[in-house]
């Protein structure tokens, strides 16, 4: 009996982990530094002044966030931890650099009413795909053939300027990133169900990231499309 207590005090633990929560202090962290970065920039007059008086600057940055995020979405496995860390907070950092244009664009109300309401709705619907028994994934192939129809859409309003458009994009762009959201975090989820004990300290470093930076999109995409719809169109 002794010997037995001794060889199962002796079996190595495995650690419990959470990479749903982990997604989510990642997420947090990313938003938080995003939010900072804008604040800093925006009350930065010489910095402002460089981004609006220089289209090609500010592209050039918008360029560089959609090369990252492509390149990070694509390579965050085989990247180390350390690497995948960087790389999530340079672009936590340069998403802030962007987004600190809104600050001349839209009131502090307009941009408190859009983020609170994103953030609502943002957890309304990560809720409900943690306590749905429904399977989600059927509907990921429908969301992403949505999200590329706004983007043409969106294209096609730059050369017409239509303003009913506009807003139809605004609202499709709210419910297919609140779709992306359940989407998403019931896939996080699996993969917590499936990974969050077996895999190595790296690969949960590493999932934790990918997911973070599915849901961070996601949100960010939310506030910006209610921005859209609060604020002034001009």
């Amino acid at each position: 009996m002794a010997n037995s207590r001794a060889e199962f005090l002796s079996i190595p633990r495995v650690r419990e982990r959470n990479i749903l929560r982990n997604v989510y202090l990642w997420m947090t962290a990313g938003l938080a530094l995003t939010g900072v970065i804008a604040v800093g920039v925006a009350g930065n007059e010489s910095m402002i002044r460089a981004l609006v008086s220089r289209p090609f600057l500010f592209f050039g940055l918008i360029i560089a966030e959609f090369g990252l995020v492509m390149y990070l979405s694509a390579r965050i496995m085989k990247m180390s931890a350390s690497a995948a860390t960087m790389s999530f907070a340079a672009y936590s950092i340069l998403n802030g650099i962007t987004l600190s244009v809104i600050f001349l664009a839209y009131t502090g109300a307009e941009i408190s009413l859009a983020f609170f309401t994103a953030a609502g709705t943002f957890a309304a619907m990560s809720l409900y795909a943690m306590t749905t028994k429904r399977d989600l994934s059927g509907f990921g192939h429908y969301l992403i053939m949505g999200l590329f129809g706004i983007i043409i859409a969106s294209v096609i309003n730059i050369f017409l300027q239509s303003s009913g458009l506009y807003y139809l994009i605004s609202y499709l762009g709210v419910f297919i990133f609140l779709g992306l959201t359940a989407y998403d975090t019931q896939m996080i989820k699996t993969w917590n169900q499936q990974f969050g004990s077996s895999v190595s300290e790296e690969q949960y470093v590493k999932l934790s990231i990918m997911g973070a930076l599915k849901l961070y999109l996601d949100f960010i995409n939310i506030f910006l499309f209610l921005l859209r719809i609060f604020g002034n169109r001009n």
